[in-house]
This record gives C-alpha cells, structure tokens and sequence, in this order.
C-alpha cells in the first residue's frame, strides 16, 4: 500500500499537475481514514513521508502509563512494554509506535485504495474545473477530434476535450482532423466523469472579444461596444461609442482600409458585420440600425411601445428590409423598437390619425441630407447625418419656448422627445417625471433648471382664497371668530377694515 501511494504521490505532482501540499494532505487524510476503520481513532495516529515520497510511515501516538493501572491499548502503552524500545522513558512521556500498513484488515486496506483513486479523481476534476473556469466568457483555441452523430463536435482544449454542439456552430463552417478552431468559452460546469466545458461559435460574445483583440481602442475603453445583435452565419449588427470626440468609432473598427474588418469577417468566413454609430436619438438610432440602407425618415408612431416607421426610397426598401427580412429584424433587436419599413407611398396608405401623423412628422422629421463620414470601405459601415435644427410644436402665444433659451440643440430634440416644448410644461414636471426620462441625466434637467432661472422670471399665481392668521404667540392656525387661541391661551382680537 505504501508503495502504491508512493506512486500515486509523484504521478499527481509530475503528470497531473497538482500541487504538492494538495496531494500531501489527500493521502494524510487517507491514511488516517484507515487508521481509524482499524483502531477506532485517528487522534494519535501520526504520517510521516520521506522527502523524495518514495515512503510514507504511520505511527501510533502512544502515552506511558503505570504498569498497575489500566490503560487504553490503543493510545497509551505501559511502562515495562514502552522501556523494551526505549530504557530511557518515564511514565507521562509519549512514544510513535510504528504501524505496519500490512496489518490492517483487508477491508481497512481496499477501502483506502478506493478512497485514494476517487479523491485524486475529485482533485483531478477540481484542477480542470478551476483552470477553465476561469477562462469562462474568453477565446479559446482549439484542435478538431472528431464528430459525433448528431453533429456535436469535440475539440481538443489542452488538458481536457472541449464540446462544441451543434446548435453553436455556424452553418458557413465545417472542419477536418485538426483544424484549428477559434471558440467562445460560453459555459464551464462539472460534470459526473469531469469537467464539461461547452464553446460556441455562434455567439454575439465571440464577435465582442475578436473586436476587442483586433482594435485597440476597445480593449483601452476608448470605444464602448454598446450592443451585438447576431443570426449566427448570415448578419451582425454592432452599435459603437466613442469616449473620445477625435475618435471615430465606426472607422477605428473599420480600420485603415477595411483591414481590420476583414479580420474579423475572415475569422467568421465571411459573415456579413454592420458596424454602425450608436445615437441615444432613436430616431438617428433606428436609421443607423438599417444601415447598409439609406433611410429618407423616422417617424414615431407610439414611443410608449416603441413603435417606428422608417420610410425609404422604393429602391432601398428591398436592402432595408434584408433577405427574408433579416436586416429589419436585427434592426429591431439593436434598437430595441418594432420597426416597420415603408416607402413614401406606403406610408401614406397606413391607418394613422391625420393630426398624429402630422404631429410625429413635425417633431422627428429631419433633413433628407446625408453626408459620408468617411469612405465607405467595407458593406456595414454607416453614413453620418446633418442634425436639423429642432421644430417646435404646440407652444401657444402665452408660453415661453424653450428653443428660446440658449440650450443646447440635442438636448431641446431629446425634450421634445418627451412631449415638452415650452417652460412652463418642464416647471410644472414633477420630479418623478424627470426621473422617468432615462435619456435625460441629472447634469441636464440640472442645465434646463439653471437656463430657465437666470433668463425668465417666474411669476407666481396669486392665491384667491381666504386670508389665513396664526396665532402671535405659537403661530398655530386661528379664525376671526375666536376670542382666545385655543392651543396656547392667548387672548385675540381683529381689526376691522
């Protein structure tokens, strides 16, 4: 048995990888489970290994007792037989009692062997869980091994054999004995005979971390990735920030000449990628999710449901609305609105009430102007638009407009947005109106509340009701007709005009 833990120590540290004092305290625990199934105890028993392991001693702690007395044979030992080892002991002192591991019972000795293979199996199980664990939400790189019958492919990870299943793989790819395969290590989890680590090649995550290992200024949070839409083989949509107004984000990703889209685009065989400019304006928003088409209009038909028409040219709405409808319906995922795509004519036709319709179009309606920001170099890239000047609407003769103030032109379209146009409509919101603009931020109602203060005077209505009095003496609520306050006693009388 020694021999066999001896082996089984320096296979665990050379081949396994597991740490020594991990290995070190499972055999110690071994050992001592089967001192105990033997001697009822383990308190005394005591492991010692040898420093290169190629043995391990156990011993028996034993105290020495007075002939005389009864004593414990399996903790204590008497004097007469604790002197026959060594003449120089004393009753009180302790003595290690070799064990011969050959005297445990067959039982003690099979039950040690099973414990020890299914701990190093559970330290085994442990390692693996904790390596990959770790590499969860990463790429990994991997090797073909082979494929399964309902299509689940296994890919060589290094210590352990990863799981791509069919449902995560793209329908563009297919691979060989070998092929190197670039994955997403979507979930890690135990399973009852390891580890089970599941990849994916479909997931939006793996367009997230190629981005951030092929442009820089991602994985320096100079550009957010503010959201990835997929149909895994066919389209991606991804929405991008600058936090740097030098920076255009949709060229750094494109890359001087397309090169580092191509990258991308090669690692996924050729899926198509739309990179567009993210715009907390839907209305600039919905028109850059269409993209590679060109969008005429936004009209807001219900922003409580979040429901929009894009109107585009009879020649655009076959590109708008994408191969079986798929361009529209990643659209409608990125932006998180039903976005129905209409040419002109068929805008027209549509059930809208005529002063809804015309209401929507006078607020959201914008120049049919487009302008490149840049050279379009690669299908998916998006045109930037020339923001018109804001459009009032409903502000009556008595009411100040807030396009009056010097405010800012994005911040007026993102009020708007919420139905206010005019000063005394954003005096008379509560604070929990404000709160429920989520677009609006604090530094902002904060900049319309400081405008408004310093170039328009607040004139408060006079109050037509009865005068009220208090009391000289405590100040709490009296009436004309009493004579005496009836909180604190103090005599009252009233002038009469």
């Amino acid at each position: 048995m020694a021999t066999d833990i001896g082996d089984a120590i320096r296979n665990m540290i050379a081949e396994k990888g597991i740490s020594e004092e991990l290995v070190i305290n499972t055999i110690e625990d071994i050992l001592r489970a089967a001192y105990k199934r033997k001697f009822g105890t383990e308190e005394n028993a005591v492991i010692e290994f040898s420093e290169d392991y190629t043995s391990v001693e156990l011993s028996a702690r034993r105290k020495i007792v007075d002939d005389d007395n009864w004593y414990n044979e399996v903790t204590e030992i008497s004097l007469s037989d604790a002197q026959k080892i060594n003449e120089d002991c004393e009753i009180g002192d302790e003595l290690l009692i070799p064990v011969d591991l050959k005297e445990f019972d067959r039982i003690s000795v099979q039950s040690a062997k099973q414990r020890a293979h299914q701990s190093f199996r559970d330290i085994q199980k442990d390692t693996l869980y904790s390596e990959f664990k770790a590499k969860e939400g990463q790429l990994i790189i991997g090797y073909f091994r082979r494929q399964i019958a309902n299509g689940d492919i296994y890919v060589d990870i290094g210590s352990t054999e990863g799981i791509l299943p069919r449902r995560n793989q793209s329908n563009r790819e297919s691979y060989g004995n070998n092929d190197k395969i670039k994955c997403y290590v979507d979930k890690v989890e135990k399973a009852e005979r390891g580890v089970r680590v599941v990849l994916s090649r479909t997931s939006p995550e793996l367009i997230r971390q190629l981005f951030e290992v092929e442009v820089p200024e991602i994985a320096q949070n100079q550009i957010d990735i503010i959201k990835i839409v997929r149909e895994a083989g066919y389209r991606t949509k991804v929405a991008v920030a600058s936090r740097n107004d030098d920076i255009d984000p949709v060229g750094a990703c494109v890359g001087l000449k397309g090169n580092r889209i191509q990258t991308i685009m090669s690692e996924i065989e050729g899926e198509k990628i739309d990179i567009l400019r993210y715009d907390p304006n839907p209305v600039n928003y919905i028109r850059n999710a269409l993209s590679p088409a060109q969008v005429g209009d936004v009209v807001i038909i219900d922003k409580n449901i979040y429901h929009a028409v894009a109107i585009v040219e009879e020649s655009q709405l076959s590109l708008a609305i994408g191969k079986q409808g798929l361009n529209v319906r990643l659209a409608n995922k990125l932006c998180d609105w039903l976005i129905d795509v209409k040419t002109p004519a068929q805008f027209q036709e549509m059930d809208i009430a005529t002063d809804a319709r015309s209401r929507a179009e006078s607020i959201f309606r914008e120049n049919d102007i487009f302008e490149e920001t840049e050279e379009e170099q690669v299908q998916g890239e998006t045109a930037g638009v020339i923001e018109p000047a804001p459009v009032e609407s409903g502000v009556s003769e008595d009411e100040i407009a807030l396009s009056d103030l010097p405010l800012d032109k994005m911040l007026l379209k993102k009020l708007q947005f919420h139905d206010v146009y005019s000063v005394e409509e954003f005096i008379n919101l509560s604070e929990e109106d404000l709160t429920s603009f989520g677009d609006l931020s604090d530094e902002e109602i904060n900049e319309v509340k400081d405008t408004i203060n310093e170039y328009v005077d607040i004139v408060e209505d006079e109050d037509d009701g009865e005068t009220e009095y208090v009391c000289p003496n405590c100040g709490e609520p009296i009436t004309t007709d009493m004579t005496v306050c009836p909180s604190c006693g103090t005599g009252l009388a009233f002038e009469v005009e």
